[in-house]
């Protein structure tokens, strides 16, 4: 029960950020350039996180054909309702604020043509936060402890989301009480995926924990391609390169040093 909690507290604790970057994102106008460099950072920590911490120990333990189809499986999963989602608005969902707030550049259009725009943006955060904060309560059955770099890289890539898509509610006229509502839900959802992370697949064969492993890699990585470098290099072409090689860095000295 105590490791449960563990997970869970892990789960939450990560996905705090989605409501500081929210509550950021709601009272202050953060530059463009800043939010792309936040971004960009936690989609280099994150990818480091997915290669050393996931895939290839899900590779050591569950051998290489669970491991690609399970990676495969989750890229495919994430890239389909990431494209449903898309059709209702959610495609600009880690940079509306980033946008909006530079004179000249506006919404996204199919954020302004639709009026639900802000819920389908909260749905991808929780498709986006699901799959990280699965990997979490993961780490704990597999190692007994939970990963830090997996940890910090989910922490600092929900900042920019909640910041953008906050913001992207409020220029929709959504209420605070909504807005912050919205994203709580979102928090606890992650604590609740991260616990049954560990409840469920704790004590699983290995080829299971190495598939369901890789499936959230799978999953994370399409997010990062399709979501988090694309609207990074949107809003800061010059240092988005830098700022994800030491997004990198960092993860990878933390999984050499953890």
């Amino acid at each position: 029960m105590l490791d449960v909690l563990i997970a869970a507290a892990a789960g939450l604790g990560a996905a705090s950020f989605l409501l500081v970057g929210a509550a950021i994102g709601w009272f202050a106008r953060v530059p463009a350039n800043v939010v792309a460099g936040i971004m960009a950072f936690g989609a280099g920590a994150l990818i480091s996180t997915l290669a050393f911490e996931l895939v290839l120990e899900a590779h050591k333990t569950g051998g290489l054909g669970a491991t690609l189809g399970g990676f495969l499986l989750g890229a495919i999963i994430f890239v389909i309702a990431d494209l449903l989602l898309a059709r209702q608005g959610a495609r600009a969902r880690k940079r509306s604020i980033a946008l909006q707030s530079e004179p000249g550049i506006h919404a996204h259009p199919a954020a302004r043509a639709s009026t639900t725009v802000g819920l389908a943006v909260a749905v991808g955060a929780l498709l986006d936060g699901v799959p990280e904060s699965l990997v979490l309560g993961l780490s704990l059955a597999e190692g007994g402890v939970v990963s830090l770099p997996i940890l910090v890289a989910v922490a600092v890539s929900n900042l920019p989301e909640g910041l953008g898509s906050a913001a992207g509610m409020r220029h929709e006229g959504r209420s605070a009480r909504y807005v912050f509502g919205v994203w709580g839900g979102i928090v606890l959802a992650s604590g609740i995926a991260a616990a049954l992370g560990f409840a469920l697949l704790a004590n699983a064969p290995v080829e299971v924990i190495a598939a369901v492993t890789t499936v959230a890699a799978g999953g994370i990585l399409a997010m990062v391609a399709n979501t988090m470098i694309p609207e990074a290099f949107a809003a800061d072409r010059s240092l988005t390169g830098l700022w994800a090689a030491l997004g990198f860095a960092l993860s990878f000295a933390l999984t050499q040093l953890g």
